[in-house]
């Protein structure tokens, strides 16, 4: 069901990275990240993107983590969140390592694919091989869990429409535009335009800027009637030398989706525009 006057907004709400040093608002422990969770939801968010980071405070993809996360989570049985699982934390993983938690962890309804590979600069590969997406899109489709198709450049909408026709990626497609990675597309409203433009026409879209990028893919992905996503894994100030907190940036995002007018969805409202089963909790 569509909900043209509702926006979907996600919270994004601890990185692989970025150390506390930098921000001290930023969650590293399974009790840390379902509490910014909760504290999101309340605020606004229906979505919350979570990843996982080990007791030095680095990316991993333990699944007993994620697990530990998710019933945190759903402790608090008035939350009806969606719970949105990184496959791509922790680039020491092998493959196997990034699904593990997908295919074994109960409560994931939804999950990143990040449609292909690039150099992520100046760190490193961002390794999606063909094998590994071949693999991930199928097991998502046998565990009824929503991809989340991450669109780092351009020629990734092409690598997501290919693994559709083969009926290895499910459809109608939801694309999360991640825009200003030095090594992807610059995130200008520009690039955000043409993205849209060569979507499937069922798609379901929202869109990112990293650092100081955020605020105008904020606004032109509400204007153009995409979702949203905010949080400290993409951008760690709310302003010049002001450090943000999850809840500020789902807060504001709220704001700017009222004053255009329109209202923040749901989580059972994101579940129907998402084509994501009804949560029975």
């Amino acid at each position: 069901m569509n909900h043209p006057e509702r926006t979907v907004i996600t919270a994004a709400l601890t990185g692989a990275m970025t150390p506390k040093d930098i921000n001290e608002f930023i969650p590293l422990t399974p009790q840390e990240i379902a509490s910014d969770a909760y504290a999101c939801w309340k605020a606004g968010a229906a979505v919350v993107h979570i990843h996982m980071r080990d007791d030095a405070g680095h990316g991993t993809m333990s699944a007993a983590k994620f697990a530990e996360t998710i019933e945190l989570i759903r402790d608090h049985k008035d939350c009806d969140v969606i719970i949105n699982c990184t496959t791509s934390g922790d680039n020491r993983a092998s493959d196997a390592e990034r699904m593990i938690h997908v295919a074994t962890v109960d409560g994931v309804e939804m999950a990143s694919y990040d449609a292909g590979s690039f150099n992520w600069m100046p760190g490193g590969v961002f390794m999606n091989s063909p094998k590994f997406l071949d693999e991930l899109g199928q097991l998502l489709i046998a565990r009824g869990i929503k991809s989340e198709i991450e669109i780092f450049d351009s020629g990734m909408l092409g690598i997501a429409d290919y693994f559709m026709k083969k009926g290895k990626l499910s459809t109608p497609g939801h694309y999360q535009f991640c825009l200003g990675v030095l090594g992807g597309m610059p995130a200008t409203v520009e690039n955000l335009i043409y993205l849209k433009s060569k979507l499937p026409a069922d798609a379901t879209w929202s869109a990112f800027g990293v650092g100081k990028d955020h605020l105008p893919i904020l606004f032109a992905a509400i204007a153009l009637g995409g979702n949203v996503r905010v949080g400290l894994e993409d951008n760690v100030y709310f302003a010049k030398g002001v450090k943000a907190t999850n809840v500020g940036l789902v807060e504001r995002a709220v704001q700017a989706i009222r004053l255009y007018g329109k209202r923040p969805a749901s989580p059972a409202e994101a579940r129907e525009i998402l084509g994501i089963p009804a949560l029975n909790i």
